[in-house]
């Protein structure tokens, strides 16, 4: 059961193995947009000092290496990742789990680059063990639509909750007029939402 919105006190960010190699299994979105909405998710966490767990599988494999945007925008959760030696559930994977629980944060805000393995077993795990979680649904995909579409079923019926991008930034935001809601308005218009025309 929820206990009400996401706020940046409240909620960790947590990244998964968006890793140069995993992007190219990525079928169901656009690749380009799911590496920008995942940068903006860090810029908006780097903005409003949230906690924020990144992790890798194999990086020196075909996996390949994490963002190396990631080490400009959040220095320090770069240099701490977490770096998997091939546990497919991040969740299975004690220095990850360890990583989650010294946030402190009980609800978890989740992306993994592949919707239906990098995703769904930790958000499914961590539910399990009492988290709230909500799955940024356009910072991951899958390389069919039926593994997509039965990955979302099986997260659904497990209480995972699903979100995007530009909703939970404004979810956590709360009021576009505060210093740290100008920044987040920013990010939103520059790598998340579509243009459009200003008035003039």
């Amino acid at each position: 059961m929820s206990q009400g919105r996401f706020t940046a006190d409240s909620a960790a960010l947590i990244l998964i193995d968006h890793q140069s190699g995993v992007l190219q299994l990525v079928k169901t979105l656009d690749v380009e947009r799911v590496k920008r909405h995942a940068l903006a998710l860090a810029r908006a966490a780097r903005i409003l000092k949230m906690p924020v767990v990144l992790t890798s599988s194999m990086e020196e494999y075909m996996q390949g290496p994490l963002l190396p945007e990631f080490a400009q925008i959040i220095p320090d959760a770069f240099a701490n990742r977490v770096k998997r030696a091939g546990i497919v559930n991040a969740w299975n994977d004690p220095n990850f789990k360890a990583a989650v629980l010294a946030t402190k944060r009980r609800q978890l805000i989740m992306g993994g680059v592949t919707t239906d393995v990098c995703l769904i077993f930790p958000a499914l795990s961590a539910v399990a063990e009492g988290f709230e979680v909500q799955a940024v649904l356009d910072v991951s995909g899958s390389p069919y639509e039926i593994s997509e579409f039965t990955a979302r079923q099986r997260m659904e019926r497990g209480g995972v909750q699903f979100t995007a991008t530009n909703t939970i930034i404004a979810e956590l935001a709360q009021d576009w007029s505060t210093p740290e809601g100008g920044e987040l308005i920013q990010v939103l218009f520059q790598d998340v939402l579509p243009p459009i025309a200003l008035p003039t």
